[in-house]
């Protein structure tokens, strides 16, 4: 009877997660168990995971609506009924258009039922498996009417949505949510009926003790509806040639091939290697995974595109010897268990990633050789936390903005209006919002996707699954990660403008003598990597000259040792300190100094984790990988997470661990599990790290454009013109006749590009490109209003940001110019067209002048940044200040400097106080770095960019100096200079 029901995958409607609903049913003692989310099939496998569990028989479906309008209700018979549901939301969903009034797709589908509400559809005219759902509240309506003849055509429909009176007025929230509006205008026909409770069957039976045959009806349907999902079955497609055994002998080869390549002919241990990966490969059904990864790598090698492979599947050496990787696990002696070990049931992951720039053409590869009914992008599920409940009830509720703010960092509410939201926020913590895409996820399917999932398209433009990527690693079906990151764009851009500006082809892949330039290893010891691939955060430079990196080895470490939790946890200090003082080092175990001490007993990668839960707590490989894996989250928090901890604890003391010692383990485990990489995915980051250093060492100014041209790093764009400066650049401001687009360098003379315009319209840079290609040169002003008829406020933004100083007028005199000539150039007649060339108006002005400081005035409004050293704007004398190359001087004392603001992390500490970090620059654009504790934090807060005076003690920490801030004074700028006119 409980045909109709929802949960929270009824986005801002239903409050019912999907295993609340199950053991609510269960607690009613009911048997049979229809969901149908509104628009959506997302929580069907976990539905029937629950159903199962609790002895209940689920039955899916969907309820179609435009809007608020509920059409109807489909009902899969069996898995095809499914499947066909499935492929109808998708058809719809991607081609964005609203549902059908009537379900004339499914008229002669024998697999679905379609359910009507009432006076929706004339009993009359129902055909076979159409149906009409009344509700108690309707069965008056019957009296009166024929319904008799056509009583075999109706069912109960009892429609569950919320748990009780709290939770409707959640569902009310949700719905003022969704809709935008107060919760006082929102309409009563965008809301559910209060009574949408799970009703006891008792009481439901009783409410149609009339009706005994529209009750047999409702029971015989859900008896005929039979859903059968296995949860154990490996979903993927199964062969990437004709068939596995087809498989297994091309992969073989390939291996092979590659192998002799990598190694040579004579290398025994990487043929038994390779030999005893491939079997297990084989034994686990795995061979199809690995060829499908190695054809999209062979499709990138085929257009050029550059990639990185990484991941767990990266310790492997058929992956390396298929060139899926470039990290070679006999020279890292990388841990085989890690990649694969016979008790694992996935495989492991590739990830592989390429240029922004590259990576849709890649997975438009995949979709077109693979089939579109096979291939999808993974879905995600946002969900709404504490900022967004706040901001979000709070408009609900009317609340003025300010006042929202404030309660998002309230603890405690003032009034009723915010108790009320604090409390309804409580209850909505983690419910979905949206669905969304994974970011890198895709799946290849044997059997057509639809069977296991409905689709949407999102503005990315490929069909994509409303599914995640747990529900789909539950149900057998593992996803590929293609991902697209900027690194990589600045390597293929630079690649392109070292070619472009002085004719050298360089072999980025030649690694090997990249690792070992002495160059190079001066970079990375004193941690001048800005634009490079993740070493250029401020705490990695920091790590880099605390550990005086200048090595591979080393640098593969500090890639894992810097990840969140390492630090907090007190780990990563260890290791710093145990690196300079190897002497000393007290392993916590034998066992720690026997298979830890490349690492200095500290663990830093995954593959220490399982080393040390096989070796230490005598954990099985499966279960350590397993251990693993819970710490990283992915079963945080339920079953299967604390039956291997008692498990561990178990086995300490039954190998003679005392307590404490176990307990220390595990703390230090679980503080490197949760956020460390896999060795080899560690190393897969510095090679592209290497290749950054290699480009930013030899060629940097050709290097930081890239970055630029690619939209930076962990820096905003201003920091990397800086850098390009620094590097010696010319820095010219845009110029209609000079820039393209996008930055451009020749010889040392830069061009900054169109883009960097805030305002500047798409449709105009690109206008001013092609006309200036089909026209040549603009010659002046006039020349240019007439041969682009832009507007004049995207005119006077060129002019104001120096683009027509070619001219040798000033901006002054062009703006007057400008504004004079827009209004007598009312036609627009191209240069090509017209039959003479009109000599340009000339004008008598009086002397009007520009300001050095007026320029950067402009570039900061029009730009967003300065192209200049800042400091010419600040209004102190930056001479009088202590300069960052002479702090280390000043150890332990108080000093003051004047600098200028990069970046800032805000940390919550121990006692659930604030405090930050601060990274600047001086006049000389060297770095300043500083510490700002709780108390400094709260006194002196950051408030924006701009300039800043910080009194505090210099500190030394591994040679790493920071200033710890006492106090904290904000500078300004000098004012603007207005020249009169003479």
């Amino acid at each position: 009877m409980y045909l109709n029901c929802r949960t929270y995958f009824s986005l801002r409607y239903g409050t019912y997660s999907t295993e609340e609903l199950v053991n609510t049913a269960a607690a009613q003692g009911i048997g049979v168990l229809a969901l149908t989310n509104i628009n959506c099939t997302c929580d069907c496998w976990d539905f029937v995971n629950f159903c199962q569990q609790k002895d209940i028989k689920p039955v899916i479906g969907v309820e179609i609506r435009n809007e608020d309008t509920l059409l109807y209700i489909l009902l899969a018979r069996n898995n095809q009924g499914f499947a066909a549901i499935n492929e109808f939301l998708s058809c719809h969903f991607q081609l964005k258009k609203n549902f059908p009034e009537y379900a004339t797709y499914f008229q002669h589908n024998p697999d679905v039922y379609i359910i009507y509400p009432f006076d929706r559809k004339a009993p009359a005219d129902l055909l076979a498996g159409e149906y009409i759902g009344i509700l108690a509240t309707e069965l008056n309506k019957l009296f009166g009417t024929s319904w008799k003849q056509f009583e075999h055509k109706y069912l109960v429909r009892q429609p569950v949505t919320f748990q009780n009176k709290q939770y409707y007025n959640l569902h009310r929230l949700l719905r003022a949510i969704d809709k935008n509006t107060l919760l006082s205008k929102l309409p009563a026909e965008t809301q559910a009926s209060p009574d949408e409770t799970f009703i006891s069957p008792s009481a439901l039976l009783e409410q149609f003790r009339q009706f005994p045959a529209i009750v047999t009806n409702t029971y015989k349907l859900l008896d005929d509806c039979r859903i059968a999902m296995d949860f154990r079955t490996d979903k993927n497609k199964k062969s990437f040639s004709a068939t596995p055994e087809d498989d297994r002998i091309l992969l073989e080869k390939l291996a092979t091939e590659g192998l002799i390549a990598r190694y040579g002919r004579k290398n025994k241990q990487a043929q038994e290697r390779m030999y005893k990966e491939l079997k297990i490969i084989n034994d686990l059904g795995f061979n199809s995974y690995f060829l499908i990864n190695w054809d999209v790598i062979r499709y990138a090698q085929s257009r050029g595109f550059y990639y990185v492979g990484r991941g767990s599947g990266a310790n492997s050496i058929v992956a390396y010897c298929l060139r899926i990787t470039d990290v070679d696990p006999i020279e890292l002696n990388l841990y085989f268990e890690r990649f694969l070990n016979p008790e694992r049931t996935s495989p492991p992951d590739f990830d592989i990633d390429f240029s922004w720039t590259d990576r849709d053409d890649i997975m438009d590869y995949i979709f077109k050789r693979y089939g579109k009914k096979h291939v999808a992008l993974l879905g995600s599920y946002t969900t709404f936390q504490h900022d967004a409940i706040i901001m979000e009830l709070g408009k609900v509720f009317g609340l003025p903005v300010d006042e929202i703010k404030s309660l998002q960092r309230a603890t405690e509410a003032t009034d009723k209006i915010q108790r009320t939201i604090l409390q309804y926020g409580r209850l909505l913590k983690n419910f979905p919002n949206n669905i969304s895409i994974h970011p890198c996820g895709m799946l290849v399917t044997e059997k057509p996707i639809y069977e296991y999932a409905a689709l949407f398209m999102p503005p990315k433009g490929f069909a994509t699954t409303q599914m995640d990527m747990f529900v789909a690693e539950n149900i057998g079906i593992n996803k590929f990660d293609i991902l697209s990151q900027r690194g990589l764009g600045h390597i293929k851009e630079s690649l392109r403008l070292i070619k472009a500006n002085k004719g050298i082809d360089v072999n980025i892949h030649d690694f090997h003598n990249f690792r070992h330039n002495t160059a190079i290893k001066k970079q990375i010891r004193e941690a001048q990597t800005i634009g490079c691939f993740y070493i250029e955060s401020p705490a990695m430079r920091q790590l880099l000259k605390k550990l005086r990196c200048d090595d591979y080895i080393t640098l593969v470490a500090a890639s894992s040792i810097i990840r969140p939790g390492v630090a907090q946890s007190g780990m990563m200090r260890e290791y710093i300190t145990r690196f300079h003082n190897r002497d000393k080092i007290v392993y916590l175990h034998p066992l720690f100094e026997e298979h830890l001490s490349e690492t200095f007993g500290v663990m830093v990668f995954q593959e220490d984790v399982i080393k040390i839960a096989h070796y230490f707590a005598g954990l099985s490989l499966g279960e350590a990988d397993i251990l693993r894996r819970a710490m990283s989250g992915k079963y945080r928090g339920n079953n299967k997470f604390r039956l291997i901890k008692e498990k561990y604890l178990a086995n300490c003391r039954e190998l003679g661990h005392s307590d404490e010692l176990a307990h220390e383990v595990w703390r230090q485990m679980e503080s490197f599990a949760g956020y460390s990489f896999n060795k080899a995915h560690s190393a897969s980051f510095a090679v592209e790290s290497y290749m950054s250093l290699y480009l930013k060492t030899f060629f940097p100014k050709e290097f930081m454009v890239a970055v630029i041209n690619n939209f930076g790093g962990f820096y905003s764009t201003e920091l990397y013109f800086i850098e390009l400066m620094k590097a010696g650049g010319i820095i010219n401001a845009p110029c209609v006749n000079n820039s393209d687009i996008y930055t451009s360098i020749k010889g040392d003379e830069v061009h900054t590009g169109f883009i960097h315009i805030k305002a500047l319209q798409d449709k105009t840079m690109q206008l001013i490109v092609e006309e200036r290609k089909a026209g040549g040169l603009f010659l002046h002003l006039q020349d240019f209003i007439e041969r682009t008829a832009i507007g004049l406020e995207q005119l006077n933004m060129l002019v104001s940001i120096g683009a027509f100083r070619f001219t040798g007028k000033t901006k002054k005199q062009l703006l007057w110019e400008a504004n004079f000539l827009q209004k007598k150039n009312k036609a627009h007649i191209p240069v090509s067209e017209s039959l003479f060339e009109e000599r340009p108006v000339e004008f008598t002005l009086p002397e009007l002048t520009d300001n050095a400081i007026d320029d950067l005035y402009d570039q900061k409004e029009i730009l967003g940044f300065t192209l200049w050293n800042p400091f010419a704007m600040v209004d102190e004398d930056p001479g009088q200040y202590i300069p960052a190359r002479e702090i280390g001087n000043h150890l332990h004392k108080v000093i003051t400097v004047l600098v200028y603001f990069i970046a800032s992390k805000h940390v919550q500490t121990k006692n659930n106080d604030y405090m930050f970090f601060g990274t600047f620059i001086d006049k000389d654009l060297d770095w300043v770095d500083t510490v700002h504790f709780p108390d400094a934090a709260r006194t002196y807060p950051m408030h924006s960019g701009g300039f800043y005076k910080v009194t505090g003690r210099v500190v030394d920490d591994f040679g790493v100096y920071s200033i710890e801030a006492r106090k904290m004074e904000k500078v300004g700028f000098k004012k603007r200079s207005y020249d009169t006119i003479k």
